[in-house]
């Protein structure tokens, strides 16, 4: 587990509801269960203030990083979707997770230019994570008008124009062929299976460092799907979902393990 994406799982998951900041040594003891070495939490550290998603802090005299507005707007959005909440907080069964609010257009965003390769790679990781999906170089498809697409674009310095079309009758097999659904349905169930080996290892008996570590494993993994499934309504979903029956398995045993993982990083907090 990369130093960055694991500060990314500890702060969403745990920091974000203890106020969203935690003193340096405090970190470098949550990460060390993941096999993070103390150097690398601070590059990682470093990284993420440059990049603006954490600013330094001082918290009872000790330094310490918090979140920045940016980026608790952005571990929100995903811990609604890791956990398929609604706007009040209430779950939302899985399988039903996909917008309710869809309008039963496609969106689409047409580059006026289309960027050189570099751009174009960090463009896809931000607008795949929104759901978006590239219909050629320099195209792009969404379920909804998220303003958050011009706010990438305008960061990029990219224009592009925007189009609303409606669906017809081809809908399942258009969201089946862009959003490459038959292989993210594969990945869900060899997801299960690798995920059904690593909580085997975390029975009732286990302690709560232990479990914090499987835990923030199972959400590390889990997260990743955030940038390939764009939770799309059930009508547009094949049947018999992979990724419902993944969801399912995911829900029970985060919950499961989520009261022992929350002493530890409590424990963690109180010493440093």
């Amino acid at each position: 587990m990369h130093a960055r994406s694991a500060l990314f799982d500890l702060y969403g998951d745990h920091l974000r509801a203890r106020g969203a900041q935690a003193p340096v040594a405090a970190l470098v003891r949550l990460l060390a269960p993941l096999g993070v070495h103390p150097p690398a939490v601070r590059t990682a550290v470093s990284r993420m203030v440059r990049q603006g998603w954490l600013e330094p802090v001082r918290i009872d005299g000790q330094p310490g990083y918090a979140l920045t507005a940016r980026a608790r707007r952005r571990l929100d959005d995903a811990a609604a979707r890791i956990y398929r909440t609604a706007p009040d907080g209430t779950p939302v069964p899985a399988g039903s997770e996909g917008p309710g609010d869809w309008d039963r257009h496609w969106h689409l965003g047409i580059l006026r230019e289309v960027p050189n390769a570099r751009r174009r790679e960090q463009l896809a990781s931000q607008l795949s994570f929104l759901g978006w999906a590239p219909l050629s170089d320099g195209a792009w498809v969404g379920l909804r008008n998220d303003a958050e697409v011009d706010q990438i674009l305008g960061q990029e310095g990219i224009a592009a124009d925007r189009f609303r079309a409606p669906v017809d009758e081809g809908a399942v097999e258009f969201a089946r062929r862009v959003w490459k659904l038959d292989e993210l349905g594969a990945s869900y169930d060899a997801w299960l299976i690798e995920a059904k080996a690593l909580v085997d290892d975390a029975g009732p008996e286990t302690g709560d460092e232990q479990a914090f570590a499987v835990r923030s494993e199972l959400v590390h993994e889990w997260r990743k799907f955030l940038f390939r499934d764009p939770g799309l309504p059930a009508e547009l979903l094949p049947a018999d979902w992979a990724g419902t029956r993944a969801a399912a398995f995911f829900d029970f045993h985060a919950e499961r393990l989520g009261p022992a993982a929350g002493r530890f990083v409590d424990s963690c907090l109180r010493h440093a």
